[in-house]
C-alpha cells in the first residue's frame, strides 16, 4: 500500500487549510487510510502525484478529496433544541413584529440536505395557510457537489427520517417503489442548494435572520473558527441567531454575538 510521507502529510495539511479552512494537522492516520486505495486505484505511486493533480484544479478530483476526508453524517430533526427554539422563540417574534413577512434562513454546511428540509417543514408547519404570505428562502450550501446533488434529489432511507413524526411523514414526503422517502416538490420550493467554500466572502445580498452552521466548525482550528464566526455576525440581520453543533464552542471575547442557549447565539 502507498504510504504518506511526512512531506507529503504536510503538503496536505497546508493546502487544505490554505484552500477550505479543514485542520488535518493531526489526522495523518486518517489521510492515509482514506486515499491510499483511491490513489493505487488510479495507478498513481504516491501521495505528492495525486496532491499534484487535485492541484490542477480538477473539480470532480477536489469533490472526491473532500468527500473521503470529511464525514457527511447527518439525518432529519438533528439536535431537535435548535428547531424547538424556532418554534417556540424566533417564529413567534418575527410573526408579529416582520411585517415585511420576510425569512432569510441559511443552512451553511448542509450536506445531503436533511437540515434544510427540516427547516422548510417546521416553517410550512409553522406558518400552515399563512406560509404563502411569506416570502421564506432558506439558503442550502456546501462545499461538496457531490452531496449536494443528494439534497437536491431529495430521497432518503427510512433510518434517516426516524425522528420525525408520522405526521411529517405522511404530509411532506412520498413512498417511493423500493421503500424509500422522497420530498414533496411543495417543500423543496423553500430552498435553493449551492455550493459554496465557507473559506470564501459572504456576498449574500440579504443578510440572513437565522444562520445554521452545525458541526461543521470542528473541522477548522480556532483561528479559522473565529474568523468564519466573525463573517457570519456581518451576514446577520440585528437580532439575527447562529446556531451551531452542541460539540462546537464560540470564544466569547473573539466574537460580537450574545450568548443564548447551548449552541444558540444571537446579534444584538
Amino acid at each position: 500500500m502507498v504510504k504518506l510521507t511526512d512531506s507529503e502529510f504536510l503538503e496536505f495539511v497546508q493546502y487544505m487549510h490554505k484552500n477550505y479552512g479543514i485542520d488535518l494537522s493531526k489526522k495523518k492516520v486518517l489521510i492515509e487510510g482514506r486515499l491510499a486505495n483511491l490513489i493505487e486505484r488510479k495507478g498513481m505511486s504516491s501521495f505528492g502525484q495525486y496532491l499534484d493533480s487535485v492541484k490542477k484544479n480538477n473539480k470532480d478530483e477536489i469533490t472526491m478529496l473532500i468527500n473521503k476526508l470529511t464525514t457527511n453524517y447527518t439525518y432529519f430533526y438533528r439536535e431537535e433544541n435548535h428547531f424547538k427554539f424556532l418554534t417556540d422563540v424566533i417564529l413567534p417574534y418575527q410573526e408579529k413584529n416582520n411585517k415585511m413577512k420576510t425569512l432569510d434562513i441559511w443552512s451553511a454546511g448542509c450536506s445531503s440536505g436533511e437540515e434544510p428540509y427540516t427547516l422548510a417543514m417546521v416553517l410550512d408547519d409553522y406558518f400552515k395557510f399563512s406560509a404563502n404570505q411569506w416570502k421564506i428562502q432558506i439558503h442550502a450550501t456546501d462545499i461538496s457537489e457531490n452531496v449536494l446533488s443528494k439534497a437536491r434529489e431529495g430521497i432518503y432511507s427510512e433510518e434517516s427520517i426516524k425522528n420525525l413524526s408520522e405526521a411529517y411523514k405522511k404530509k411532506y414526503f412520498d413512498k417511493t417503489k423500493d421503500g424509500k422517502y422522497q420530498v414533496k416538490p411543495e417543500i423543496k420550493k423553500y430552498i435553493t442548494f449551492k455550493v459554496f467554500n465557507l473559506m470564501e466572502p459572504i456576498t449574500a445580498k440579504n443578510k440572513y435572520d437565522v444562520i445554521f452552521c452545525r458541526n461543521v466548525m470542528i473541522y477548522f482550528n480556532t483561528e479559522t473558527k473565529i474568523n468564519l464566526v466573525n463573517k457570519f455576525y456581518e451576514a446577520s440581520k440585528p437580532g439575527g441567531y447562529l446556531m451551531i453543533g452542541h460539540a462546537e464552542t464560540i470564544q466569547r471575547d473573539k466574537s460580537k454575538y450574545v450568548y443564548i442557549n447551548p449552541a444558540i447565539y444571537k446579534k444584538d
